[in-house]
């Protein structure tokens, strides 16, 4: 019998690619999403790439009760990835109260619920913003936590404190926070990938929605950080690459592999790449120029951090295998077939 795996937020984003991870796999995949940032349709999308479609309940996890009553008639479930949060450094600075009450807040329901229902494993949708500003690069998960510099941020750090907590007291409860670097691209297939409404928030959405034509420019915030070129430098992941990870964590819970009640991995290349490096590994996969302007900085942005990701190479027999100039080629692919679609 297929194990079920529960993923809240699932069709979002990370969420999404992961479920398709887990399909192809052979996990039963459960989703709950509230469609705060993301379409009902995606679980059609999830159907086209892996010939299954997984269930889907809208509601929103803050709603306590929705939640109990969903684990009522789903004990069943074996664990539960948790995605659904608010995401946006620049928005969390923005709307500190509605990062707080969102994240905080359906996580403790979360356990909570788990907790009641003796649902015994959890992997966390972590950040790499739990370290703040590191004094040393790379980092790794030794490193000490500075200060969050976001709110979104912060509830990464409380959000772990708080599952630190849980897994102490509930015996029953064993649970690994993944820190993710950054995320980009979409699935080979084009049928799913970054599509937030409005504004993005993120640099490579960002990036092909000026490359397709939908804003005149794209606007990088600050060319003057104590960087090689001034420009803030990340750790860029391929979303696939990501998801796959997911998939590894929840084998770990389940089989019992886990060494500790509560684990925490790095999951990021181990290479720093600046704004301007990410702009031209974009024009040079793709052969489409980038019209972009500097402008002032964001509050909550980090200037430089990328990853160690040796622990989750050695523990969990991850690393990624797609390349940046592959990453953006995707995320390309994807933003060209969303627009002739709805053209």
């Amino acid at each position: 019998m297929k194990k079920k795996i529960l993923v809240t937020g699932g069709t979002g984003y990370i969420g999404s690619h992961t479920a398709v991870e887990l399909i192809g796999d052979g996990f039963e995949v459960v989703i709950i999403d509230n469609l705060h940032n993301s379409e009902a349709d995606v679980v059609d999308r999830i159907h086209q790439i892996t010939g299954v479609k997984p269930h889907l309940e809208i509601f929103d996890i803050c709603n306590k009760e929705s939640l109990d009553s969903f684990f009522t008639a789903n004990k069943d479930i074996s664990a539960v990835i948790h995605f659904a949060a608010y995401k946006a450094v620049g928005e969390s600075v923005r709307k500190p109260l509605e990062y707080y009450q969102n994240n905080l807040g359906s996580l403790i329901n979360l356990l909570g619920a788990m907790k009641e229902a003796g649902i015994p494993g959890l992997v966390f949708s972590s950040s790499c913003t739990v370290y703040g500003q590191p004094e040393e690069l790379p980092v790794n998960e030794q490193s000490p936590l500075q200060p969050a510099e976001s709110p979104y941020g912060n509830t990464k750090q409380i959000g772990e404190q708080i599952i630190r907590d849980t897994t102490r007291a509930v015996s029953t409860i064993k649970a690994i926070a993944l820190r993710y670097f950054n995320p980009i691209g979409a699935h080979p297939s084009a049928l799913i990938g970054e599509l937030p409404r409005g504004v993005p928030e993120n640099l490579v959405p960002y990036i092909t929605q000026t490359a397709y034509g939908l804003r005149d420019e794209l606007k990088v915030f600050g060319d003057d950080f104590n960087t090689p070129d001034g420009y803030c430098i990340r750790d860029y992941l391929h979303v696939v690459d990501l998801a796959k990870a997911h998939v590894v964590a929840v084998k770990r819970l389940i089989e019992g592999k886990n060494k500790s009640d509560f684990e925490m991995f790095n999951l990021g290349t181990g290479i720093g790449v600046s704004v301007l490096e990410a702009i031209k590994s974009f024009e040079r996969a793709t052969g489409v120029k980038v019209n972009y302007k500097v402008t002032d900085r964001r509050p909550g942005d980090i200037e430089k951090i990328w990853a160690d990701p040796s622990l989750a190479n050695r523990e969990l027999g991850w690393k990624t295998l797609s390349s940046l100039d592959e990453a953006m080629l995707t995320a390309w692919n994807w933003e060209k077939k969303i627009r002739s679609n709805k053209g």
